[in-house]
């Protein structure tokens, strides 16, 4: 059996298919522009192949796109993922966490749930240093600093961003009552989401309550979905597992999941209930 192509080589050859199909070239055309064959240009459109950094800039300038996307692209079709913040957490994210991290950092929107824990992108240190602590793929305790260290570099680079994405987290009220690091650990997290969600230029946060019943993603207990504006139809699901779990970037698995999130935002509290209920549980 053939193994499927790295999905980081699907994604830059789906986004190069659109971008040259928008742009009116042919595949010939495209080959002329590289000066090789033009099963070649199949091959690497459909994630059969690589391309180099070189290259792929050139396809890109041809086709019009502009330099920030041109370095994402580079950075997804970079077999090592060489470059962005991750590179130097490398050794403590997981395979299919890390290329929808490298994905994430071109996102226009970014919507979570997370039924059990804070989402990554809310987590104080001392939080994420105590679910380090869990990780059974972490041989040591310098590892386990690295993947806390890895969750602040995660959260600078999309929340201080300076094209900061649409960030929208929904979070299961069991994740609000799971005693992760002791109570002091606890009250401090809770009390740093409920200072985000009374922010409403920052990130929005929404509440699903237990009230709230069964729902779609009642057997997933993590999920992400990101839209990349600039390429249509470019984005991923990271559904949460305990290797890294999986990403999925087929056209309906995006549109199955952003059903389902859509579904989430309904049944949770909104924004404002949801940052009453946090300023309540953190003292506040």
């Amino acid at each position: 059996m053939v193994p499927a192509p790295p999905i980081r080589r699907r994604l830059v050859g789906k986004a190069l298919r659109r971008h040259r199909e928008s742009s009116g070239y042919t595949l010939k055309d495209a080959a002329r522009f590289l000066e090789c064959d033009p099963s070649k240009i199949s091959r690497i459109e459909t994630g059969q192949r690589g391309i180099r950094g070189k290259e792929l800039r050139e396809l890109l300038a041809e086709y019009g796109i502009g330099e920030t996307l041109q370095a994402v692209l580079t950075d997804l079709a970079d077999p090592r993922g060489a470059f962005g913040w991750h590179r130097d957490y490398a050794d403590v994210l997981p395979g299919a966490w890390r290329d929808y991290l490298i994905l994430e950092a071109a996102a226009s929107k970014i919507s979570g749930y997370e039924a059990q824990q804070i989402p990554g992108l809310l987590q104080t240190r001392a939080y994420a240093r105590a679910l380090a602590n869990t990780d059974l793929t972490l041989p040591d305790n310098a590892a386990r600093d690295r993947a806390a260290d890895a969750v602040l570099a995660r959260q600078q680079a999309v929340l201080e961003a300076e094209r900061r994405p649409d960030v929208h987290l929904i979070i299961g009220e069991a994740a609000l009552h799971q005693q992760v690091g002791g109570a002091e650990v606890m009250l401090q997290q809770l009390r740093q989401i409920a200072r985000t969600a009374d922010d409403s230029n920052a990130v929005t946060v929404q509440v699903l309550p237990f009230e709230s019943g069964a729902h779609a993603a009642t057997g997933d207990g993590s999920l992400a979905l990101l839209h990349v504006t600039e390429t249509q139809g470019l984005g991923v699901v990271h559904v949460g597992g305990i290797s890294g779990g999986v990403c999925l970037e087929g056209a309906d698995d995006l549109t199955a999941y952003a059903e389902v999130f859509d579904q989430l935002r309904a049944f949770a509290l909104n924004p404002a209930k949801s940052a009453l209920l946090l300023r309540g549980l953190a003292g506040d």
